[in-house]
């Protein structure tokens, strides 16, 4: 794998051989010494232009944990901030021998402009590109759906009939965009819900379900239910007429919790804001997986920086 940049690019092979590779991963975080020596001597660099607290903290755990050395840089604070270019980061970078780059950026399409561009030899991966994609949210989230589903030693299984109802603010969510790529190369039948001004423009072209209503939705029994925050930074229009109106309507409160089947999963890829999309009874609750996602994010992208930087060696 010589970049991870769109969950759409993905074979359903890649992707299943990705998710057992992070089982094999999992295996070594139970561990008295987690560190394995894998990476070592190649150096990652987190190169964040957008503001992270979970996805870099994973990253960097996960790059530390293979045993290479990590580079944190932040856009704040750097020549960035003093108007240098996306070019001269990157050589910057080349010159200082990175081997990979970990890119999260405001611009739908940077990191693919990183990797094709030339400018880098090293391979790049999309820690979450605008509205776009984040390929590594979408592993880590499936990685917990088989395991949650199939157990732990779901090695060589894919999603197959699996029903996952993504509900929130799909019109402006890299989350939702990846889910439904890899969840669809994986067998499972997604649903997106949300209120029409919160759908994409030409998603009833893509392989998902649309829905406005909540209700009707949950009424299918999903098996699993992802909540979504409402991404306030990117909107610059009345989506929606307000804020308890949208959490009447598209919120999974107590009553919608009640009904959900006893097998069913309740997910979100944080951060979360309880009394809106969801309350505190579903997302503390044993149905939830808030926790297990981050858990095993580190997992999932010791997995994916293996494949990328030790993959051909090993």
């Amino acid at each position: 794998m010589r970049h991870l940049l769109h969950t759409a690019e993905l074979s359903r092979e890649e992707a299943i051989t990705l998710l057992d590779i992070a089982e094999d991963m999992a295996d070594t975080q139970q561990r008295e010494v987690k560190k394995l020596p894998t990476l070592r001597g190649k150096t990652v660099v987190n190169l964040f232009f957008e503001d992270s607290t979970r996805t870099r903290i994973s990253f960097e755990a996960a790059a530390k944990r293979l045993s290479a050395d990590v580079i944190n840089f932040s856009a704040k604070g750097s020549s960035v901030s003093k108007g240098e270019s996306l070019k001269d980061t990157a050589q910057t970078l080349q010159a200082i021998g990175a081997d990979g780059v970990v890119i999260r950026h405001w611009a739908s399409g940077a990191p693919a402009r990183l990797a094709t561009s030339g400018w880098i030899d090293a391979g790049v991966m999309n820690a979450g590109d605008g509205t776009h994609e984040h390929p590594t949210q979408a592993l880590l989230d499936a990685f917990t759906m088989r395991r949650r589903l199939h157990g732990a030693g779901a090695r060589g299984k894919g999603l197959d009939g699996v029903t996952v109802t993504i509900v929130g603010d799909i019109l402006h969510s890299r989350v939702a965009r990846s889910n439904l790529w890899l969840l669809n190369t994986l067998g499972a039948a997604v649903t997106f819900v949300a209120p029409k001004t919160l759908l994409p423009y030409g998603a009833e072209k893509w392989p998902v379900a649309l829905e406005t209503s909540l209700d009707r939705a949950l009424a299918a029994k999903p098996d699993v239910v992802m909540m979504l925050r409402i991404q306030g930074e990117r909107m610059h229009d009345a989506f929606f007429p307000s804020v308890r109106e949208y959490s009447r309507q598209w919120g999974l409160d107590d009553s919608r919790f009640a009904k959900l089947k006893d097998s069913a999963l309740v997910m979100h890829p944080g951060p979360m804001n309880r009394g809106l999309e969801i309350s505190s009874a579903p997302a503390d609750s044993a149905k939830s997986t808030v926790l297990e996602q981050v858990a095993n994010g580190v997992s999932v992208r010791m997995a994916a920086l293996y494949m990328l930087l030790a993959g051909k060696e090993a």
